[in-house]
């Protein structure tokens, strides 16, 4: 199944994309889409739900997310252009969860940016409490897969110290959607195509087969130094063509640029990026 939340932002209802590509509400038959109402969608026919009229905003797929957890430097070439260590163990950081927001809403360059950069990943919502899994076991813990873009700004992850979470974090970096898909949707998580656009130009063109770390290895090295819980999503590295590692010059994000960006099986995503602005009380997920 290919599950959404689709609205005006912190108005969303839950929705469905049949196999034909329409869009369905399921208003009538859940509240709001969390990992516990997947279970009893397994059944529900499709055709008898209302078809959504319009191309409406589709928000973040899944309510709930209790925590972001990322993967750095998962594709060795990625790693190589930059300028790292090739990782031994999967390297860990956070985003916050302010930084969600839907996969076609506004990316905003921070105050003062000038090194922000784009990343396209593969997504995993968990679906059980997950503390110390055996790797053998791990995909049985996975609700569903979404599409990803780890938005980080160079200098405030690299040159202000050791923490990532400081480029990884700002408002609007982790645009995720359009949808969450159901294992038995996507099959084997370790064959799906990805790529990243900007302003029309391929930067990104990869496959999850050569990540250094697999969605297996990542959930059972991931439950060994936190729990996870139903709703929370791990986001998994991305493959190279980053716009810090282009040559001869780095590129960069600047307002009036476009990302598109997208994963097999998983769906497309495209982002406006803006100039920061001042929020106020607004929730952005």
């Amino acid at each position: 199944m290919k599950l959404c939340r689709y609205g005006l932002r912190g108005q969303e209802k839950p929705g469905l994309v049949d196999n034909d590509g329409t869009l369905r509400d399921l208003s009538g038959t859940l509240a709001d889409l969390t990992v516990d109402a997947i279970a009893g969608l397994a059944n529900i026919d499709a055709a008898s739900l209302p078809a959504v009229e319009g191309t409406p905003r589709y928000g973040v797929p899944i309510k709930g997310i209790g925590k972001i957890v990322a993967i750095g430097l998962n594709y060795e070439d990625h790693a190589i252009e930059s300028n790292l260590p090739i990782p031994t163990e999967p390297v860990m950081f956070m985003k916050a969860l302010s930084s969600l927001t839907g996969p076609n809403d506004e990316v905003m360059i921070p105050k003062d940016s000038t090194h922000s950069d784009w990343e396209v990943e593969l997504g995993v919502v968990i679906g059980k409490t997950a503390r110390y899994v055996e790797e053998a076991d791990a995909l049985s813990y996975v609700a569903g897969y979404t599409v990803a873009n780890d938005v980080s700004e160079r200098f405030n992850q690299k040159q202000r110290g050791s923490q990532w979470s400081k480029g990884k974090g700002h408002d609007t970096f982790c645009p995720v959607g359009p949808w969450l898909v159901t294992p038995d949707e996507v099959g084997d998580p370790q064959d799906l195509d990805m790529f990243l656009d900007v302003n029309g130009d391929r930067m990104q063109t990869g496959n999850t087969r050569t990540m250094i770390f697999t969605v297996q290895q990542i959930i059972a090295y991931v439950s060994q130094y936190m729990t996870l819980y139903p709703g929370d999503l791990l986001i998994t590295g991305t493959p190279p063509g980053v716009g810090e590692g282009k040559k001869p010059e780095s590129i960069f994000l600047k307002a009036g640029d476009t990302m598109r960006l997208g994963i097999a099986k998983l769906g497309e995503q495209q982002q406006a990026v803006v100039e920061w602005r001042h929020l106020g009380d607004e929730v952005l997920g």
